[in-house]
């Protein structure tokens, strides 16, 4: 009992902490485009959540600016530290919906060791498996925002590193030259650093292994100071920012990781068209479209909310 009140409890706490805002940040009114207004979703308070790095606050307030678009009332609950939190946010009925990857869900909810190579099959499995969880899954789109590692142009230049298996031969050569910064997440996931380096081979001695925030790690990596490799995000614009080469996973360690919608059953069977809502907008989002979209908040310093609303009115979702 004290275990379940203590996860009630700090479900609530990041719940708290996770509400950022009631209405569009821009305080501006969403125009139809080729979203239309939907009278069953009118005035629907349908909560939106997301994790806490910039792509995911990004998707957040795509589908927060998307669903004024149609005609509800989007509760903006994005902004949760974690991805176990924001799962179990989904799953208690604390939130409705939010932007998950189809191999995060795999591997670290579903419990799957094993990726599928294809995007789409991959989806279908996570679709299937997640549906006895009373998750539904919609509007997969084509971007993939992939776990990998990354190093600077000085390492790069100076130990020829090109590929994850180049990258282990270096760890057993001369692991002070593979020095690497992980971020909290990425050392404790199944598909992170512990199963990157079951798969390939290698045990990083623990003085080069750097544990920072996610955020600093790129300008960390970047500098070189601390470390010459790094864990990066795929579709994230810092990587191009700071110039970092991005590692070939040689071995196909990585699942495909597709974000598309999450959305809690019973809302997903009270209001089905909220799928026609997202579908074409997750078909829009490829890896080039978000990896610039991402650029401008991580790069640039725009906001979230403001990146959503142009890139949606670029598209002509809304006007």
């Amino acid at each position: 009992m004290r275990r379940t009140i203590a996860a009630v409890s700090a479900l609530a706490v990041v719940l708290a902490a996770g509400c950022t805002i009631g209405k569009d940040q821009t305080g501006a009114q969403v125009g139809e485009g080729s979203i239309k207004k939907i009278d069953a979703l009118s005035g629907a308070q349908i909560r939106v959540s997301s994790k806490e790095f910039d792509e995911q606050l990004l998707l957040g307030q795509i589908a927060v600016v998307a669903l004024q678009a149609a005609g509800a009332s989007p509760q903006d609950k994005t902004n949760i530290t974690g991805s176990s939190n924001v799962r179990q946010a989904l799953t208690s009925g604390a939130v409705d919906l939010y932007w998950e990857y189809t191999g995060t869900a795999w591997i670290s909810y579903l419990k799957q060791t094993k990726p599928i190579a294809d995007p789409q099959a991959q989806y279908d499995a996570v679709k299937q498996a997640d549906a006895a969880n009373n998750v539904t899954w919609w509007a997969r789109s084509p971007a993939n925002d992939t776990y990998a590692l990354a190093g600077n142009p000085a390492a790069i230049a100076k130990t020829g590193v090109k590929t994850l298996s180049d990258y282990a031969a270096l760890v057993k050569r001369d692991p002070a030259a593979a020095s690497t910064c992980i971020g909290p997440e990425f050392k404790s996931r199944d598909d992170g650093f512990p199963g990157l380096e079951k798969t390939y081979g290698f045990d990083l001695p623990a003085p080069q292994e750097h544990l920072l925030n996610d955020a600093v790690i790129y300008p960390t990596v970047g500098k070189g100071d601390t470390c010459g490799f790094g864990e990066v995000a795929s579709t994230d614009g810092r990587v191009a920012a700071q110039k970092l080469t991005v590692l070939e996973d040689d071995k196909h360690f990585f699942p495909t990781y597709n974000p598309a919608i999450s959305i809690a059953s019973g809302v997903a069977q009270k209001y089905p068209q909220l799928e026609q809502v997202f579908t074409p907008i997750a078909a829009k989002l490829d890896t080039a479209t978000l990896t610039d979209l991402n650029k401008k908040v991580s790069v640039d310093g725009q906001k979230p909310a403001e990146v959503a609303r142009d890139w949606l009115k670029s598209a002509g979702f809304i006007s």
